[in-house]
């Protein structure tokens, strides 16, 4: 028998001609051929085959078609120059009724069956195992000497008449200060799956346990190592399980059909990648591309000056915008509250700074097809209803926000409020959003900017917020101008250092991610222009979707006129100005937020981040 020692640089021809006569003492082939397209291989009736093609075509991730040959050909030419399938496999599968049979070493005793057979070839992870080594990343499963494992997920892919089964992944551990160069080096290498799908927590996937594979072997995190999934073509396996054909045969998971192509023809998949870290509990990454990343850190730039000279300046955490607007791309339904009741000496005693920036929020995240609900006062939900009704009636929402009140009845209220039954393993809400929305201060009080108190005022739905530290997968986001309202903890030292009056106002609960803005409106606007950013961002895009289903072209039908718009914020105003809503620093009913006209200010700052 042949051992492995020379394997990794053989020629591909050679390879297959040992594989064929059955002299290799290996169980795969990782790191065999280096620097030469591998496939998984699937072959099934003539009849399924145009339906396959399509499962595979709405599923590239997974499945990347690099030949399909015609009925009884063995041949693959475009791949390989001497082939023949029925030999050129360390092992194959054999699935009657979706059952897997038989494991074999030859499927040369079912060449007449193979006569009314297609094969499809598929492009495969190990591919790009030279190019992710050449830039300086460790392989595990190659170092330990066993098979890359493979994960059954929870993730549907999209199906094709017959064809329908949940992705499978492949997992590498990856050093975390290597993870953005394993994304560069794999995400333009299309034919062998392209960037990863998830990097974190496999449970986010629907895993249990690393150490239990569905195929292959189990792989050893070293310490500093983060669990990296890409789409596997083992998916491919699973779809011809579910379909339950009478006979098929596929390649034995790992091992693979070794092509004469080089890894060199790539593909752009829409620019640099970057890597961003979301969460720790669970540990959640997120991927985009450079250049939508500057196109957020601009808009981040944007709202960052201070026209009201309140020192806001000594607040602002760079990048902060960015993961908010990436943590609210991934997640499915949010809660978002505003409202800062500085006028008590008025009714109502809102500012119209904060509502505005939330209804725009709000609307593109409808526009996503998320769920989004508003959390207020009591005593304001009149109030609040009023002005969801005129967002709908002028079109900046398309459809009414359900509208939820929270009141401390016991110990376990938030927790209550926030998860089915309390149950922190079954949240409502992956995300809280609070823009302009009172916060709590260290003395338990609530402030505004003129040290008042105006606890009176306010329901406790800081709770919500702390509670939300508690629970895995949830993460918040703060929006402010002046370091008094809710999420603003995070920055408490700064505040309490350069903002008048900072040492009593100063807000002690903490977001995950603090947005800080010259008016806080604008941070809401800025939310919004940066969701649709990542919409339209490929990279991202095919992360969020698990690289299956089809790419979500930009629709400019869809999200374009969801953007905050100059004429659509200066008809709220004025119907915010109507019911009573004031001007946060001058409490004035005219067309002002927070002392600064809506001509030449906030209309100027609107067209700016469009």
């Amino acid at each position: 028998m042949l051992l492995t020692g020379g394997l990794k640089s053989l020629l591909p021809h050679v390879l297959r001609r040992i594989i064929r006569c059955n002299r290799l003492s290996i169980s795969n082939t990782s790191g065999m051929a280096e620097g030469y397209k591998q496939a998984n291989v699937v072959i099934l009736h003539k009849s399924l085959a145009d339906d396959f093609e399509k499962f595979c075509h709405a599923n590239d991730g997974p499945l990347p078609l690099l030949y399909r040959s015609q009925p009884g050909d063995w041949k693959c030419p475009s791949l390989s120059s001497d082939s023949d399938i029925r030999t050129d496999c360390l092992q194959y599968r054999k699935y009657e009724h979706g059952a897997c049979t038989e494991s074999l070493k030859s499927l040369k005793e079912y060449s007449e069956q193979l006569k009314d057979m297609v094969t499809f070839y598929l492009g495969c992870s190990f591919s790009f195992e030279k190019a992710v080594q050449k830039a300086g990343i460790p392989i595990r499963n190659v170092e330990q000497k066993c098979n890359v494992s493979m994960y059954k997920t929870s993730v549907p892919c999209y199906g094709i008449s017959m064809f329908h089964c949940n992705l499978v992944v492949t997992m590498r551990p990856i050093p975390e200060n290597k993870l953005e160069a394993a994304v560069l080096a794999t995400s333009e290498l299309k034919e062998a799956h392209g960037a990863p799908i998830h990097i974190g927590d496999p449970g986010l996937l629907g895993i249990q346990d690393l150490s239990k594979p569905d195929y292959g072997d189990p792989v050893d995190l070293h310490p500093g190592d983060i669990p990296v999934f890409w789409a596997c073509g083992v998916t491919g396996v699973e779809a011809i399980i579910n379909c339950r054909a009478p006979l098929a045969f596929t390649h034995s998971p790992g091992c693979m059909f070794v092509t004469d192509l080089k890894n060199d023809n790539v593909r752009s998949l829409g620019g640099v990648p970057q890597v961003h870290c979301l969460s720790r509990d669970p540990l959640h990454f997120s991927i985009v591309s450079a250049e939508a990343a500057q196109k957020i850190k601009t808009l981040e730039t944007l709202i960052g000056i201070d026209p009201g000279e309140r020192g806001i300046r000594h607040l602002q955490r760079p990048g902060e915008l960015l993961r908010a607007c990436l943590a609210l791309s991934h997640a499915g339904s949010v809660l978002i509250t505003t409202g800062f009741p500085t006028h008590f000496s008025h009714q109502p005693p809102e500012e119209n700074d904060g509502p505005p920036g939330a209804l725009a929020i709000a609307a593109m995240l409808q526009a996503l097809e998320k769920q989004v609900a508003i959390v207020t006062d009591h005593r304001a939900m009149e109030l609040n209803k009023r002005i969801i009704e005129e967002a709908v009636q002028l079109g900046i929402l398309k459809k009414p926000i359900p509208l939820l009140s929270y009141q401390r009845e016991s110990a376990d209220s938030a927790l209550m409020f926030l998860c089915e039954n309390g149950n922190p393993g079954r949240p409502r809400f992956d995300h809280l959003v609070a823009i302009e929305r009172a916060g709590m201060a260290a003395d338990g009080n609530y402030y505004n900017a003129r040290k008042v108190n105006i606890k009176h005022l306010v329901d406790p739905i800081d709770e919500l917020f702390l509670a939300a530290q508690t629970i895995p997968g949830v993460t918040t986001t703060g929006v402010g101008d002046g370091g008094n309202e809710l999420g603003m903890g995070k920055v408490k030292d700064a505040v309490k250092k350069h903002i008048k009056n900072g040492d009593v106002i100063a807000c002690d609960v903490e977001a995950d991610f603090t947005v800080v803005a010259g008016v806080s409106n604008w941070g809401g606007y800025a939310i919004a222009c940066g969701l649709h950013v990542l919409r339209c961002c490929e990279l991202h895009d095919r992360y969020l979707r698990r690289a299956v289903g089809f790419p979500r072209a930009p629709s400019k039908s869809l999200w374009l006129p969801v953007l905050p718009s100059v004429t659509k914020e200066e008809k709220l105003l004025k119907a915010l100005v109507q019911l009573g809503v004031r001007s946060g620093k001058t409490a004035s009913l005219e067309m002002e937020v927070d002392g600064l006209p809506f001509y030449n200010t906030h209309s100027v700052m609107i067209e700016k981040l469009l």
